[in-house]
């Protein structure tokens, strides 16, 4: 059983290191499962493409959903870590909030996932199901060695501010609490007040990118606010698959996660 046990967490150690960075123990993740939720939106049609220009700017990893390994991962250029992303809803659906199981562990483990996520909205009528499905993925990831990201989102009749730290701050502990090796959580503000997320949560949180933003130096100043607060990295969808140059601002990223440039460094690479 001990046996059993140790290379259960050798196989999940090794495939957290394709997540996150050896050197610097955070990652840019990119999340692109966007196309169960609202369809082929602008830069998630040719999924070869953007997997490509994301990877070569240095993404550690993507989000996608199983049926688009194969059409889209690792299309040739730079290798990247995949993360298959376990539930969905549709923006057409009366209850879009509510997620549902599309994929299992143990289908991610035969198509080469490096990990899994899911997706919990707190505070939606349907909580209780959608905190079952985690446990049970939960345990499932357990038993295989496979690590958890979990997306969790104050979204609901309750909620009255869904950037709230203390509500961003009980999203991230439900995640550690429910046996997630990493929690996503919206992004709370400023660097203090998510300072005291990441204090409450006993896994490494990263942050998510949130709708396309209207600048450049928004998303840079979201990204160093998070790393400096002692965040783990970044999830960030439409601000880097939909800019006009998505391998630059993914270079950007990388830069202030990975090397923790100023801003205005940062900002120089997407000028280079």
């Amino acid at each position: 059983m001990g046996m059993e046990l140790a290379g259960k967490q050798i196989g999940k150690r090794i495939r957290l290191e394709r997540i996150f960075d050896r050197e610097t123990g955070k990652t840019v993740i990119i999340p692109m499962d966007h196309g169960v939720t609202v369809g082929p939106i602008p830069g998630l049609t040719d999924m070869k493409e953007i997997i490509n220009q994301v990877a070569l700017g240095g993404a550690n990893a993507i989000v996608i959903h199983k049926g688009i390994v194969t059409a889209g991962h690792r299309g040739g250029g730079p290798d990247v870590g995949l993360i298959i992303h376990l539930s969905g809803s549709t923006s057409l659906s009366p209850f879009p909030n509510t997620k549902t199981l599309v994929c299992t562990v143990e289908e991610a483990i035969k198509l080469g996932a490096d990990a899994v996520s899911i997706h919990v909205n707190l505070g939606d009528e349907n909580e209780r199901e959608m905190l079952r499905d985690f446990g049970e993925v939960s345990k499932k990831a357990l038993d295989w060695g496979m690590p958890l990201l979990a997306m969790v989102y104050p979204r609901g009749p309750k909620i009255k501010d869904s950037y709230d730290p203390d509500t961003i701050a009980h999203c991230a502990r439900l995640g550690a609490e429910l046996g997630a090796d990493v929690v996503k959580v919206s992004y709370t503000g400023s660097e203090e007040t998510f300072r005291k997320v990441v204090e409450g949560c006993p896994v490494p949180v990263v942050i998510a990118g949130g709708p396309k933003m209207n600048s450049d130096r928004e998303v840079i100043e979201m990204v160093k606010g998070a790393i400096e607060a002692g965040g783990a990295g970044v999830s960030i969808g439409r601000n880097a698959f939909q800019h006009a140059n998505p391998t630059k601002i993914v270079r950007a990223i990388a830069q202030v996660v990975h090397k923790n440039v100023s801003v205005e460094e940062a900002l120089k690479e997407l000028e280079g």
